[in-house]
């Protein structure tokens, strides 16, 4: 079908969404004036994407900074993502951090808690 490509700014996350390899990368900031005009797009290719194909998919988060209202929409698309791991699809999680930003890592474990797909929390220097 179609890929999703968002460019990022300073204040949204640079979203790509590749169809053929199912790997949804979101990375940087995420406080956006609106975020459900920002994630309403995303929340879109996913459902898009688990409805049209059995291919696994990967979220790979690259996240700086969420905002309330970023942080509740990466739980709608994780609430996607449990549907489907529940029906049977294959998905996954895999949150990328910086060591020294330990609130990304928290919040990160917090996300992981309501989650029964596979989610790593994967941390660098």
């Amino acid at each position: 079908m179609s890929n999703l490509t968002i460019p990022g700014s300073q204040s949204t996350p640079a979203i790509n969404g590749d169809w053929e390899t199912g790997v949804l990368t979101m990375s940087g900031d995420s406080y956006p004036e609106n975020s459900f005009d920002l994630f309403n797009q995303v929340i879109d290719w996913v459902e898009r994407f688990l409805a049209q194909t059995r291919k696994p998919l990967t979220l790979e988060l690259h996240l700086l900074y969420l905002n309330t209202s970023s942080v509740r929409a990466v739980m709608d698309v994780f609430d996607l993502l449990e549907e489907a791991h529940q029906a049977g699809h294959e998905v996954a999680v895999n949150w990328h951090y910086d060591r020294r930003n330990e609130r990304v890592a928290e919040l990160a474990e917090e996300f992981l808690e309501d989650c029964s797909f596979p989610f790593s929390i994967i941390p660098h220097d």
